[in-house]
């Protein structure tokens, strides 16, 4: 039950209840005009359905981000543990680091994030190793592991890119407006329409329309609100992170 009422929330009491106040005012004014709803529904539908649709894209871009870099992380871990000239020592602070950069980025893309600098400085120290010790190691083996550890570094700035940069707010902050409106332009041209077709004893057919209308369209920003930080683990939909932990 809990994936249907998820895409409920305050936006959704405030659209249903302009809708009612709209929905009653009509009705109680006889208020009604013969207006063309095309326009109104390219100027939410559009923009409401560029937002999801991309919303969408950056969940399924995070994934695949978030499966090269771990990935990159276990290529990198078996190539370093795999190397004769580097003591058990090192072998063993090397596996607690490559740990350390996966727990510390899923904590900074999670609901209590840590800083994305902690994750790039654990990052960092991987590179430095491999890079100070270069030429005790193989020439191609050092090469192939700072190449997936290029991976890993990328894998984090995609993720990061995506986590602090959103969809157009502008775009978004428009169409929650208009939704808003949606009942005042919408109610009275369909109370014409209702006339126009001799509904006028039935009232509450006005309600029921307007009220699933405008419960349709509030839900469909409600999903593409949630969708919008597919890491804060708040939505049905999010990313789940514990997949991608090195452990």
């Amino acid at each position: 039950m809990e994936k249907y009422l998820v895409i409920i929330n305050w936006r959704t009491l405030m659209a249903l209840s302009i809708t009612g106040l709209a929905t009653h005012f009509t009705l109680v004014k006889n208020f009604q005009y013969n207006f063309d709803l095309t326009m109104i529904s390219i100027a939410i539908i559009f923009p409401l359905v560029f937002t999801i649709r991309g919303a969408f894209k950056r969940r399924e871009k995070a994934i695949e981000h978030l499966a090269k870099f771990k990935s990159g992380l276990i290529t990198v871990d078996a190539c370093l543990q795999s190397q004769s000239k580097i003591s058990e020592e090192d072998k063993i602070n090397l596996k607690i680091t490559i740990h350390n950069i996966s727990k510390y980025l899923l904590e900074y893309l999670g609901p209590e994030p840590t800083s994305l600098e902690t994750v790039r400085k654990e990052a960092s120290k991987i590179s430095d190793y491999i890079r100070e010790r270069s030429v005790s190691m193989k020439f191609n083996a050092s090469l192939k592991i700072q190449g997936f550890m290029k991976d890993v570094l990328l894998g984090i700035e995609n993720v990061a890119a995506i986590k602090e940069h959103r969809t157009p707010t502008s775009i978004r902050a428009y169409c929650l407006i208009f939704i808003y409106l949606y009942p005042i332009i919408y109610v009275p041209s369909a109370y014409f329409r209702l006339l126009d077709g001799g509904s006028q004893s039935d009232p509450w057919i006005l309600y029921t329309l307007a009220l699933i209308s405008s419960f349709i369209l509030i839900s469909l920003f409600n999903v593409q609100e949630q969708l919008e930080n597919p890491f804060d683990q708040d939505g049905i939909d999010d990313v789940k992170l514990d997949m991608f932990d090195f452990d």
